[in-house]
């Protein structure tokens, strides 16, 4: 246990994580009373934002007492104490730098007269907000994102699954003729390997696309057949579908730059499966530009959100492309439309919903953080599959970052674990033109 250590939070990081104030140990934490006002105007919505803030308000009322905004009050057992600073003077040397009283510069303030009122102590200012960190470096204050749901290692999102080299041809012979695949302890690297792995296995005359399937044991190998019209195009694709068509893997992740084909590929594959779930289930949080509220938008909720749903309709329209108009795979896909049984809409309509007998595709996941992805994940009832999607190097939210966002968070945390498989797509099938942009701009 090192020296105690005083942390004080910003907004963004009680928006980014409610529980927040459960993770610095036995340290006291201060919060300036700006970031309460800062609260009270993220209270109403239906965005997870919204709701975190009202959480933690809820949770901070059970703890008021005067020892709040006086001594502090307990956090409980080994932890320290929460303060609520109030009528800090705005210290004159935040003013010399930054004159206008921004909620960010009375932040910085206060963390200031912390640190001025506890010498002996290390103050330490926590926030998302990449612009303040360096506003706080300027003038020679301590300050940290907030790094407790951060992924250390994002190197598996960099490259392709792996190739294993000089594996006995025979072996390989007897992977394709068993439709059962072979025990996986004839494979030398076994151990190397993790449950729902998928890799390519060479020797000096033959290769095949395999996957180690923990529920059998075995090594099997990946079909390249076609799902719903769309045949895959690479050797990723075809692990993409091996794990999307197989019932036994609960939660998919599938990750990859623009043009890989990670939401088409999910979609195809709920598609061939429409007849095991009740319901397909397409849905993608909200980023507006510029981070910017979608009130400003005309027409009623669900015309606010349409424009940032057409790339999921547009890829339903690649799929019904694959087929004649009026064929019977065409009409399948429009009557589960009718129907309800397949729905495509903005992830805040499904807040709350349990999720029984769904096939359900996340898209964009990269834009959720850790505790959205866990509340989502945790709505899963009986039969439901659900699958994430993104690329976490095209990030919206200004507070999310590569090793911080929900979906990297989410690989990390469940890779090892049977009931989940992940696939990073490297190669860009859109166009020649979308690879070279992905690759360059």
């Amino acid at each position: 246990m090192g020296a105690k250590k005083n942390f004080v939070l910003d907004t963004n990081v009680i928006l980014h994580d409610y529980k927040c104030i459960e993770n610095f140990q036995e340290n006291d934490i201060y919060l300036p009373i700006v970031v309460l006002e800062e609260l009270d105007k993220f209270k109403k919505g239906s965005d997870q934002i919204n709701y975190n803030a009202r959480e933690f308000v809820r949770e901070l009322d059970a703890l008021t007492s005067n020892d709040l905004f006086l001594k502090g009050a307990s956090l409980g057992p080994g932890k320290g104490t929460l303060h609520v600073v109030t009528g800090d003077k705005y210290q004159e040397k935040i003013a010399l730098s930054f004159p206008e009283k921004t909620a960010d510069h009375r932040i910085l303030s206060c963390t200031l007269s912390i640190a001025e009122k506890n010498p002996k102590i290390k103050t330490i200012l926590v926030t998302k907000d990449v612009n303040l960190r360096m506003k706080a470096r300027s003038l020679g204050i301590q300050v940290e994102d907030y790094i407790t749901d951060k992924v250390i290692n994002v190197d598996i999102f960099e490259r392709a699954q792996d190739t294993y080299e000089n594996i006995d041809p025979d072996l390989i012979d007897k992977i394709y003729s068993s439709a059962d695949g072979v025990d996986s302890d004839l494979l030398e690297i076994k151990s190397k390997l993790d449950p729902n792995e998928c890799f390519i296995l060479k020797s000096v005359r033959n290769s095949v696309l395999a996957r180690y399937n923990p529920f059998t044991d075995k090594i099997k190998k990946v079909d390249k057949g076609t799902n719903y019209g769309i045949q895959p195009r690479n050797a990723e694709q075809s692990f993409a579908f091996e794990i999307l068509n197989d019932p036994n893997i609960k939660l998919v992740g599938l990750t990859g730059k623009a043009g890989t084909g990670k939401t088409l590929l999910a979609l195809a594959s709920a598609l061939k499966q429409a007849n095991t779930y009740k319901q397909i289930l397409l849905a993608r949080p909200i980023v507006a530009l510029a981070n910017k509220d979608i009130g400003f938008l005309p027409g009623d909720e669900k015309q606010k959100v349409a424009p940032y749903m057409q790339p999921l309709f547009d890829n339903l329209n690649v799929i019904k492309a694959q087929f004649a108009p009026g064929s019977p795979d065409t009409r399948k896909i429009d009557d589960l439309q009718k129907n309800n049984q397949l729905v495509i809409e903005a992830l805040a309509f499904i807040r709350g919903r349990s999720l029984s007998e769904t096939f359900c595709i996340i898209d964009e996941a990269q834009n959720l953080t850790p505790h959205e992805i866990k509340t989502i994940i945790t709505r899963a009832g009986e039969g439901t599959k659900m699958v994430f999607t993104g690329d976490i190097q095209q990030i919206d939210s200004p507070y999310l970052d590569a090793q911080s966002n929900g979906l990297a968070y989410m690989v990390d945390k469940m890779k090892g674990q049977e009931l989940f498989a992940h696939v990073n797509l490297i190669k860009g099938e859109r166009s020649q033109l979308s690879e070279l942009a992905s690759d360059l701009l």
